[in-house]
């Protein structure tokens, strides 16, 4: 939950916060007044891409279309954060690649024609999409009369947001169309000769097994090595493009959680204290739990053995309508109550039909379908089994006539079972996660009692007055800690451990502070390092759920080969390695892997089936270095220590084997098919590279 709404909610004491359309209003009423156009340009700058400026407005369309186009295909009115967040990076690379490939398009002369779009729609090579759209989820045979018909009424009856859709989709038709044109003139260009195709084959056919002993690197102390700081030094100068980094910022910070006190704990008690008569009395039970209870009411009957543990006597000696409680449970207080006994089967064998709804469209044609359905057996023009096979979307019972043979309770979902185990043997159509399913139960095993339970529940959450205490000695710690080095004392003071955290301009949440995006933008609006983060409304404390966070600016990185300093710590656990592998291959060499393994306190291993293209060994992980070696030994032969990944290895070819593939038309089918699939992207990502791709969205998400 927001803390600050909740606290709206009991009684105000902060100031609300502009959210939405409302802020985007006031941040351009203010560029309007006190910004001249050039200014103007820049604060609504989202991106630069190949020298291209572009503005917020261009990407929030593509923004805006994907949004309504996912809620078009999930049938619901809104959006949730994670979802904005995927939809927003999909947005991004569409616009990313629509200004980086724009040029290479029109260089080349790429289009994609009337006729091209035609056939992808309605003609021989279909595209996916359309397929998705129009296609039948069991055969994946294509409906065209829909195609035609749905093309029909665009130009009739179609909404404005259906026409929207279609606009969309037809603009992403299009992109895929002209990358492929790309990718295939790529592909074209490349070219495997038949030498290449041969050591391919070679290399194939030269299988190995081999003998080998390793011992790791994490077995040498890190006292036994010695690395100097010149060492470092020289490691880091001939390893800078292994420590490029992105633009980021290192971040101080602390968390005050809001968490319930003991006289939080006392009220909830209370409060279902005040409640225990009306629950045991009211004759509305569902309306009571639906207005009272912080858990929903499943109404189900279980066996009293399956009732928890706590609650195991009070079912077994109380009678229909005796309530227990209130007890605590977790950060609940409840009070449970004997709805009613029962006797029902332990498990029935049943039959279904299941019509996926995954929009408000097909709610409305699968409710009248499966109606219909429900109609056509109970009027014997079709069977049960028939209509399963016709209709239903469950592959694993449809083949079977919807069989879905015994389970017992707990297998299936509650709305489910409550219909499968109620005793009713009449065709029912219910409601769940999956869809709606039409019902039959055709056999019931024996009858032994059950229990229905309702149980009333009230989580202990903070009050308004406990979230004013927090938010206090936050506001303490702001006024006291205004660099680093009070920031450090007062965080002892209090006995809250500061954070460290180095953060990515488009990364959505420090870890472990859920929705604390505006500290991650805020941090990167900030100018002076070693002072408090201010927001939008220049306060340093912000709220994420149940918590309110006070950061400190510590460092900002621009994009680039990170310095010396920044990475030591980086550099000196990969010089320890070398020297640690250095150290290790002395104590490894010998003729003989028992000695070295008795030697060394390790074991001899085996890998079998090896050859020079394979990358890892069973067992030991990606050690390519170390195939390497083995591939170029003799048969018997023990190789000189050899540094992996890992750690260093010595090997011995226990069995060579050569393989009988000579087809060098194949290989080289193969190889031209390997690299056709990855060509078109890798040039992408270099144009990308060369695009100077500059992201500035965190001005506005």
């Amino acid at each position: 939950m927001a803390t600050l709404q909740k606290i709206r909610d009991k009684g105000s004491i902060f100031t609300g916060i502009l959210i939405g359309g409302a802020l985007l209003a006031f941040v351009l009423g203010g560029l309007t007044k006190s910004c001249g156009s050039s200014q103007r340009d820049e604060a609504m700058e989202v991106a630069e891409i190949n020298g291209n400026s572009i503005k917020q407005p261009e990407y929030q369309k593509i923004v805006n279309d994907f949004t309504e186009v996912y809620k078009m295909r999930a049938g619901g009115a809104s959006v949730d954060e994670r979802m904005s967040q995927q939809i927003r990076e999909q947005a991004w690379q569409i616009l990313v690649r629509k200004y980086v490939m724009q040029d290479i398009y029109e260089e080349l002369d790429i289009n994609v024609t009337s006729e091209e779009l035609f056939d992808m729609i309605q003609g021989e090579n279909i595209h996916p999409m359309i397929k998705q759209l129009f296609g039948n989820p069991q055969t994946g045979e294509v409906n065209r009369a829909a195609i035609v018909q749905f093309l029909k009424s665009l130009q009739t009856t179609a909404s404005a947001q259906q026409r929207m859709y279609w606009n969309f989709l037809e603009g992403q038709m299009i992109n895929d169309k002209k990358f492929s044109k790309y990718g295939s003139l790529i592909s074209k260009g490349l070219f495997v000769t038949k030498q290449e195709a041969q050591l391919d084959i070679a290399e194939r056919n030269n299988q190995f097994n081999i003998d080998y002993v390793v011992k790791n690197f994490s077995s040498v102390s890190d006292s036994l090595v010695q690395v100097s700081d010149a060492d470092l030094k020289a490691y880091y100068n001939n390893h800078k493009d292994s420590y490029k980094r992105d633009e980021n910022v290192t971040i101080k910070y602390v968390v005050f959680n809001v968490a319930p006190s003991k006289e939080d704990d006392t009220q909830t008690k209370q409060w279902m204290e005040d409640r225990k008569e009306e629950f045991t009395t009211t004759e509305n039970l569902i309306s009571f739990l639906r207005l009272n209870s912080d858990v929903a009411y499943t109404d189900l009957y279980v066996k009293p053995a399956e009732v928890a543990a706590n609650l195991k006597d009070f079912v077994a000696n109380g009678q229909e309508g005796q309530v227990y409680g209130p007890y605590q449970e977790g950060n609940s207080w409840k009070m449970a109550k004997i709805v009613d006994f029962k006797e029902m089967p332990d498990s029935v064998k049943a039959r279904h039909i299941l019509l996926p709804v995954r929009s408000q469209a097909d709610m409305v044609k699968n409710q009248h379908l499966i109606d219909s359905l429900k109609t056509a057996i109970e009027s014997k023009k079709t069977t049960f089994a028939t209509a399963a096979k016709t209709y239903s979307q469950d592959p694993g019972s449809a083949a079977k006539g919807g069989d879905l043979d015994w389970f017992k309770r707990g297998q299936m979902v509650p709305q489910f079972e409550a219909a499968a185990f109620s005793g009713n043997t009449e065709l029912q159509i219910v409601q769940s996660q999956f869809g709606l399913h039409l019902i039959e139960v055709l056999k019931t095993g024996k009858k032994v009692n059950n229990v229905n339970v309702a149980v009333l529940v009230r989580n202990i959450e903070p009050s308004t007055s406990t979230y004013r205490n927090v938010y206090d000695r936050a506001s303490k710690f702001v006024v006291e800690a205004q660099n680093n080095e009070s920031f450090d004392k007062k965080a002892e003071e209090i006995s809250i451990a500061p954070r460290i955290a180095t953060l990515s301009k488009n990364q959505q949440e420090i870890a472990g502070i859920p929705h604390s995006r505006s500290i991650i933008r805020a941090a990167f609006t900030a100018e002076e390092q070693d002072q408090l983060i201010l927001d939008s409304k220049e306060a340093a404390i912000f709220e994420c759920d149940d918590n309110f966070v006070v950061a400190l600016l510590s460092t900002k990185q621009d994009k680039g080969t990170s310095p010396f300093e920044a990475v030591r710590t980086q550099v000196r656990m990969a010089v320890e390695k070398e020297k640690k592998g250095e150290y290790i291959a002395v104590k490894m060499k010998g003729a003989d892997l028992a000695t070295i393994a008795s030697a060394n306190d390790i074991t001899v291993k085996t890998a079998d089936n090896l050859n020079f293209a394979s990358y890892a060994i069973p067992g030991a992980g990606i050690e390519p270095a170390v195939i390497g070696a083995a591939a170029s030994c003799k048969l018997d032969q023990v190789s000189a220590p050899v540094v992996g990944n890992n750690g260093v290895y010595v090997v011995k070819v226990t069995k060579k084997e050569k393989g009988t593939d000579t087809n060098v038309d194949a290989a080289q089918k193969r190889l031209a098919g390997e690299i056709a699939q990855r060509a078109a992207f890798q040039a992408y990502n270099d144009l990308r590279e060369v695009a100077d791709v500059q992201d500035f969205r965190i001005k506005f998400y």
